[in-house]
């Protein structure tokens, strides 16, 4: 008997469903409805439920609220994502959660819902291979399962004594517990001295009886490590005393203790012989390969795994799945619900065009074209870097003994990147396509042409095309004997939370950055005091953001994400991300109110504090609007007693014809306030210097 709303619903229901729609079959049965168009026969038939049922579980989802007209916007948003990963990516299932998630930090999220996912999986007789990383530890802390027979839970690796929570050892550990299963450790280091010293340990009989194990292993759980510094592969110990850009600059993440590139492809080194556990060819061959991972930072290494073949089932957030989706190619289709109704009677069917209209010749030259009138429009201050079309420079430099400072990202921001080119700020900035990293090619060419003795300061935001160029780009400089510095900007609050600040996104902030190391630079400071004090400006720097239109790529002339006409987006990103949240719209002084009070809450001002203001325009707000948005914001701040240093308001760095607005705050230091005051010449930002702040 199929429980109806009010009850559990039958467990025969819950194992045929697909993980996408988490323990609520109402979801699934309205899905598969309303979205996918099947009858309700069709579905009693796929759900294993009677007709009479599955008009119930229609009736209890509007009940419910659940259907409206449409699946409730996020749910809807999440479980579309899902499915377009599991068919994109030929996924036995996937699970995406929101990317935002109250007190509880991403990966406590991500391993709750992995817990989830492998309670539903898991059978009596099963071995379970164990890797290690957080999401995974928080996976079988937040498990509870015993009672399945004759369970082996085995490490997929060998043990390292790095000082983290998560160790291999600790997470198949953990795991076998949760389960009351039997731990199997392989007893071992993860990484021995020599390949020989590794041959003679795999022939023990203790460790050849362990690895034999491993070898049946019929599922494994699984993390995915990025290769930034604060990485899961980095904290272990992995690569300690190992040169990784000489053996793994290929590398954009690892599986298992493995490395692999943006292919998929393994990457092999010196650590390879001299690694005891799963290897990529066996991880491939387990038939269930569990990750749970996310973060914006993992994208390309959650990419690599997936092109890779080495995960079926995911477990990830909204934005990394986005993020994955839109790296490899992805169009979010057009709902149901959108696609016009047919002509009738012959009359012509109607057109909105809304933001559609663009003044431009061809959408693949619209890059290329902007930045001949660019150079031109501003000769006197800009000049082409030689070898590239991508880059400009200053044409005020670049001067002897000065460090360079180099910035860049992807097209659609204007006036960044180009408008914060030239005296007393950046020397050169670079373009990719729109809202696509630049390659190496075009950054390495800027980095010849104004370096000038004293080595280059590259600053970029925090996404995964951008980081993996500009690091390759400083690797082919570091080659021609040029010192490069980097700083990447992740003052996007929206994009994670507190405690992982550093896979947050890089946004409006950066102009504050972009000024602070120009005007460190200019006054002759060394490359290791300009990153210093860029890095502080970085880190004191927040922003939130909002909008009430999404933004339209020239090419296709589609939204981005669909916004109802009385809803605004909130916590967008500057790609066309959709937000965090979204709701009805309101007036002008709560929308400030919004956003000035989710940065204060992480900020923690003081009374006497002071701060650089940033009312940004995302492209297509009016400054009379941004205006009164400034207004309440200054309010806000004078009553809670923080001073005003500067207020900058307009279109700083913005996301093509995007409706929406962006608020950044600067906290400030002495330090801070001079280089903020130095007096600069650019494109789009001139400061004379002797500047006042509030009283």
């Amino acid at each position: 008997m199929v429980k109806r709303s009010g009850g559990k619903p039958d467990k025969a229901v819950l194992s045929e469903m697909p993980m996408r729609f988490g323990d609520d079959p109402l979801l699934w049965a309205a899905w598969l409805y309303y979205e996918d168009g099947m009858t309700q026969a069709d579905i009693a038939n796929l759900m294993g439920l009677s007709r009479a049922s599955v008009n119930t579980y229609l009736a209890d989802a509007r009940t419910r609220g659940l259907v409206n007209i449409e699946i409730e916007p996020d749910r809807f948003r999440s479980v579309m994502i899902a499915k377009a990963m599991k068919d994109r990516f030929n996924l036995q299932d996937c699970l995406v959660i929101p990317s935002e998630g109250g007190d509880r930090s991403l990966f406590e999220r991500l391993g709750a819902a992995g817990a989830q996912v492998l309670k539903r999986l898991v059978r009596a007789g099963d071995t379970i291979a164990v890797a290690w990383g957080r999401s995974v530890l928080s996976l079988a802390e937040e498990l509870h399962h015993p009672g399945l027979a004759d369970i082996r839970v085995v490490q997929a690796s060998g043990s390292t004594t790095a000082r983290i929570p998560w160790t291999p050892e600790a997470c198949a550990a953990r795991l076998a517990e949760a389960l009351g299963a039997r731990w199997v450790p392989l007893s071992a280091p993860a990484i021995v001295s020599s390949p020989e010293m590794r041959e003679r340990l795999l022939a023990e009989t203790v460790l050849s009886e362990q690895m034999v194990v491993l070898s049946e292993a019929n599922r494994i759980v699984m993390g995915i490590s990025s290769m930034r510094p604060e990485s899961t592969i980095h904290t272990s110990g992995f690569l300690d005393g190992v040169d990784q850009q000489a053996h793994y600059q290929d590398a954009v993440g690892s599986v298992s203790g493995r490395f692999i590139s943006a292919r998929g492809e393994p990457v092999i080194g010196p650590v390879n012989d001299r690694t005891i556990g799963l290897d990529l060819a066996a991880l491939r061959a387990i038939p269930q390969r569990i990750a749970v991972a996310g973060g914006i930072e993992k994208v390309s290494a959650i990419l690599a795994a997936l092109r890779g073949g080495y995960v079926n089932v995911l477990i990830t957030d909204a934005a990394s799945a986005r993020g994955v989706l839109t790296a490899d190619g992805w169009q979010e289709p057009k709902r149901r619900s959108q696609v016009p109704a047919p002509v009738v009677d012959g009359a012509a069917p109607r057109v909105h065009h809304g933001g559609d209209k663009k003044l431009i010749n061809e959408a693949r030259d619209i890059v290329d074209e902007s930045i001949d009138g660019l150079l031109l429009a501003h000769e006197p201050l800009l000049a082409k870097v030689p070898g590239t079309h991508r880059a400009v420079m200053a044409r005020n430099g670049p001067r002897s003994g000065k460090v360079g400072i180099i910035i860049g990202g992807g097209s659609g921001h204007d006036p960044g990147f180009w408008g914060y080119v030239g005296q007393g700020c950046a020397d050169a900035a670079v373009m990719g396509n729109i809202f696509a990293a630049p390659p190496p090619d075009p950054i390495l060419a800027a980095s010849r042409a104004v370096h000038g003795d004293a080595g280059l300061l590259y600053i970029y935001g925090n996404f995964s095309g951008d980081v993996m160029n500009f690091d390759m780009a400083a690797e082919m400089a570091a080659a021609e004997g040029i010192r490069v510095r980097q700083v990447v900007t992740t003052d996007d609050i929206a994009s994670s939370p507190p405690d992982a600040r550093g896979s947050r996104r890089g946004v409006a902030g950066n102009v504050f950055v972009f000024k602070i190391a120009g005007a460190a630079a200019d006054l002759n400071a060394s490359l290791e005091a300009c990153e210093i004090v860029a890095r502080r400006a970085a880190d004191c720097t927040y922003t939130m953001g909002l909008a009430l239109e999404p933004v339209r790529l020239p090419d296709t002339r589609q939204p981005s994400y669909e916004v109802g006409p009385d809803e605004m987006e909130i916590g967008v990103g500057i790609h066309g991300e959709p937000g965090v949240m979204r709701q009805k719209i309101v007036k002008a002084d709560d929308a400030a109110d919004l956003l000035l009070d989710r940065i204060l809450s992480e900020m923690a001002p003081v009374r006497g504090d002071r701060v650089a203001l940033l009312i940004n325009s995302l492209g297509g707000t009016q400054t009379m609007e941004l205006y009164i948005l400034a207004r309440r914001v200054r309010q806000r701040l004078k009553a809670h007693g923080i001073g005003v240093h500067r207020t900058f308001v307009g279109p700083y760095f913005t996301s093509l014809d995007m409706k929406g607005v962006s608020l950044s705050l600067m906290k400030l230091d002495d330090e801070l306030i001079t280089l903020l005051d130095h007096p600069c010449h650019t494109p789009a930002l001139t400061e004379l210097g002797e500047q006042k702040g509030e009283k």
